[in-house]
């Protein structure tokens, strides 16, 4: 096991460095980079721009884009565009005046020091960013997955012990409904039905805690904390539990009609031991391979319109808004973070395997 281990986490740096590859190479050949995005914005505000740049307006016309801050003299030219000097002047402000391959090798030996730089239009290092966001995915992405997991191998095992009966059939259709109505729309009655929308105000709609947290008790900061989880989870809870359930099911189906299941039966073996005896580390085993990508999506990409909804600050609205304003820093560190999280939860995956059927070897193959 020790071998393979290592070998697994040898992959990791091939593996990192190829998706980052690929992603620097399309990113940044792709049009609408952050120089032309900054050109488009500053071209767009057309006459009254010389007053909007000049004295004190320059502050508040870069107040998000630091790089800018101290470029109140720019020289607007009408319908000539922007003067040629000050293009170069940004792309060598974003990085852009070198060779592409430059920038990436730069890249490379950056991250191999965890530099991930500066974002290009908030005044921080893209690590602060991602420390400030990390909170509140982790939460949404922990308890929510935490909670699917508990509820949904339960259900998918009890609808597959009582499969064809009445608890089968009706619980499929409540499953079947919820996996089709959208997460958002769940999102969106929660906060009509309980945030304030329309009818109660039982929940806080912004944040992860309340303003006056750190005078709380250590009681009432898990409460409060809690408190603003409460909505947010309860919608990805509600839209991510049915292909969970499923695949229990199905995968304890299929177990239970198998022979050695049968052979353990005629030799006298109680229901109870038969099920989480000899089906359940079986039947776990396709359950447990899908919990690295069940938590990096929820982690990630699960949890973006949850926190655009209900106004929660994380990892999700911060790569999107990376993604959108070409916040080429953010971008490709958030992907290398999240490669990584998902790289180091697939060993940890096969490390379970093991804990759930000893009988599984990593270490060992046939012929070697």
């Amino acid at each position: 096991m020790s071998a393979y281990l290592l070998r697994r986490l040898l992959l990791i740096v091939p593996t990192l460095l190829g998706i980052l590859t690929v992603n620097f190479f399309v990113i940044q050949a792709a049009p609408g980079g952050p120089v032309e995005q900054m050109i488009a914005r500053i071209s767009g505000t057309s006459g009254d721009l010389t007053e909007r740049i000049s004295g004190s307006g320059a502050d508040d016309f870069f107040e998000n884009d630091n790089a800018l801050e101290t470029e109140a003299g720019i020289r607007y030219r009408g319908a000539e565009g922007l003067d040629p000097e000050f293009i170069e002047e940004l792309e060598k402000m974003f990085g852009f005046d070198r060779p592409m391959h430059e920038r990436y090798f730069k890249l490379l030996k950056d991250y191999f020091f965890w530099d991930f730089g500066e974002s290009f239009y908030k005044n921080e290092t893209v690590l602060s960013l991602i420390a400030q966001k990390m909170p509140v995915s982790i939460s949404l992405g922990l308890w929510s997955t935490l909670i699917i997991y508990m509820v949904c191998i339960p259900l998918g095992i009890r609808k597959a012990v009582h499969h064809g009966t009445r608890f089968d059939g009706w619980t499929t259709t409540v499953i079947s409904v919820a996996h089709a109505i959208p997460v958002f729309l769940f999102a969106i009655a929660l906060v009509i039905l309980f945030a304030g929308g329309s009818y109660f105000q039982w929940f806080p709609l912004r944040g992860l805690t309340s303003p006056g947290f750190d005078q709380l008790s250590a009681v009432g900061k898990i409460l409060d904390y809690f408190h603003h989880l409460a909505l947010p989870i309860t919608a990805m809870v509600i839209g991510g539990f049915a292909s969970l359930t499923m695949l229990t099911r199905n995968s304890f189906l299929d177990e239970i009609h198998k022979q050695y299941v049968e052979t353990a039966r005629a030799k006298g073996a109680d229901e109870k031991r038969v099920l989480f005896g000899h089906v359940f580390r079986n039947a776990m085993l396709i359950v447990i391979a899908g919990f690295p990508s069940a938590f990096v999506s929820m982690f990630f990409t699960g949890s973006l319109l949850i926190e655009v909804i209900f106004s929660l600050d994380g990892l999700g609205l911060l790569g999107f808004e990376a993604t959108m304003g070409r916040d080429y820093p953010v971008m490709f560190a958030t992907l290398y973070i999240f490669t990584l999280m998902g790289l180091l939860l697939s060993i940890i995956s096969d490390l379970t395997y093991t804990f759930v059927d000893p009988r599984i070897h990593f270490g060992t193959r046939e012929g070697s």
